[in-house]
């Protein structure tokens, strides 16, 4: 073999085995989240923008499903020993893992990091709970009234119409489904959890109070807002029960054009831009008895069971998705709130303002969106609330009778989490 030979082979095998002691010495981040589609597509930019520019951390993201398969995922994970190093738990649902000492405190991280400066208020509220930071947040939202302009105009109904009112709201589902109902559209898609929460807080009311955390499914505006809500279903036929039994089928027929109003978050609007184009409309949430919506969306959390290091690099991707160039990346394909203050003024975000009619829709409700409560109770009850609705919706059980009976269960399971 020739000496020059000798010293490329040398040269190849040293380059090898530098590539593979880099390769050896990257830091793993196991992240679970929710997003697919084109959700998961803009997410997955934003990690390979990271890791493009952190090439010592790679972060092994895994789809597992929605907020409640995060929940019960987690839970059988945990004593399994198999948790990721990092997840996207919704902003209502974390107080379970941080108050059992599951999540690791970020206060730390969070107070050393200027992007908390960056951060709207209601992002640095969010992941609080007692007085220390648990997760980051990353998609934030509100609900909002999306609607087909197309089904409106064949339907007889104005762009303008309006939709400020749980009356005006059906009256305009009543008319579509009397118009176009021989041709298998339905007036409105049945709410969905999160927007039925905001229909409880546009009736001046709220289903857990955020301050004190009293259970309140059983006052009487809780329970005027359910009637409203069932009676679309049940009495007035005007939203599918297929929408019921499975929210998503709701959305899905929206999206397919079967159906003219939904209310839904801003996370939807990529997506139903990308179905319905220019035929679609977005208005804010009704204002019935206030005007008030819930800040929902999810932030990321990071597990205590993590090494020391991994955690570090889990911060260092939390702050980046958090940062105005990946928020921008972010609010611009799915239609998700800004949390950074510095996002509105990247040009990723400044396009999509200038060529998305409705993105900013969320944004100019800011001022009357409020954060929701997050005690240990909640997750026990939003997981009970989807049977206690479709009894409602369905026509099965009375809606004042079943709310009370709701509340009562809550206030019991508290008691019984708390001994």
């Amino acid at each position: 073999m020739s000496r020059k030979l000798q010293l490329a082979l040398a040269a190849s095998v040293a380059c090898f085995l530098g590539a593979a002691s880099a390769a050896d010495a990257a830091t793993t981040v196991k992240f679970w989240h929710t997003f697919s589609k084109s959700q998961g597509e803009a997410l997955n930019k934003i990690i390979a923008n990271f890791e493009k520019a952190n090439p010592d951390i790679d972060v092994e993201a895994e789809f597992v499903g929605d907020y409640n398969d995060v929940v019960s995922k987690l839970q059988a994970a945990i004593p399994a020993r198999r948790a990721p190093d990092a997840v996207i738990l919704e902003v209502t649902r974390y107080g379970l893992f941080a108050n059992n000492n599951i999540l690791t405190d970020l206060t730390p991280y969070f107070d050393a990091d200027p992007l908390k400066a960056d951060l709207y208020d209601y992002a640095r509220e969010v992941g609080v709970i007692g007085g220390k930071n648990f997760i980051v947040p990353f998609n934030s939202s509100t609900p909002v009234v999306y609607f087909n302009k197309d089904i409106f105009k064949r339907a007889g109904l104005t762009e303008d119409t309006p939709l400020n009112t749980f009356d005006d709201i059906s009256a305009a589902a009543k008319t579509i489904s009397e118009k176009l109902g021989s041709e298998g559209i339905s007036g409105i898609a049945a709410p969905g959890q999160f927007a039925r929460w905001g229909v409880v807080m546009a009736n001046d009311s709220e289903l857990v109070d955020p301050a004190s955390g009293e259970i309140l499914l059983d006052k009487p505006n809780t329970i005027e807002a359910y009637q409203w809500m069932a009676s679309l279903v049940a009495k007035d036929k005007v939203a599918s029960p297929d929408g019921v039994t499975d929210e998503d089928k709701g959305r899905d027929a929206f999206l397919a054009k079967k159906v003219g109003i939904m209310m839904n978050s801003t996370g939807n609007y990529g997506g139903s831009k990308k179905a319905l184009g220019d035929t679609l409309a977005v208005r804010p949430m009704p204002c019935n008895k206030t005007c008030s919506v819930p800040i929902g969306g999810a932030g990321i959390g990071i597990l205590a069971s993590s090494p020391k290091d991994v955690q570090d690099a889990a911060y260092k991707f939390i702050s980046y998705a958090a940062s105005p160039e990946a928020n921008a990346t972010w609010f611009a394909a799915t239609g998700y709130l800004p949390i950074n203050k510095k996002s509105a003024d990247m040009p990723t975000a400044k396009e999509a303002l200038a060529t998305q009619p409705g993105i900013d829709v969320a944004i100019n409700s800011l001022p009357v969106a409020h954060g929701r409560a997050r005690t240990t109770v909640v997750t026990w009850m939003r997981s009970t609330e989807y049977k206690m609705w479709e009894a409602m919706a369905l026509g099965q059980r009375d809606v004042a009778e079943t709310m009370k009976d709701f509340a009562q269960q809550t206030r019991d399971e508290e008691k019984r989490a708390s001994n």
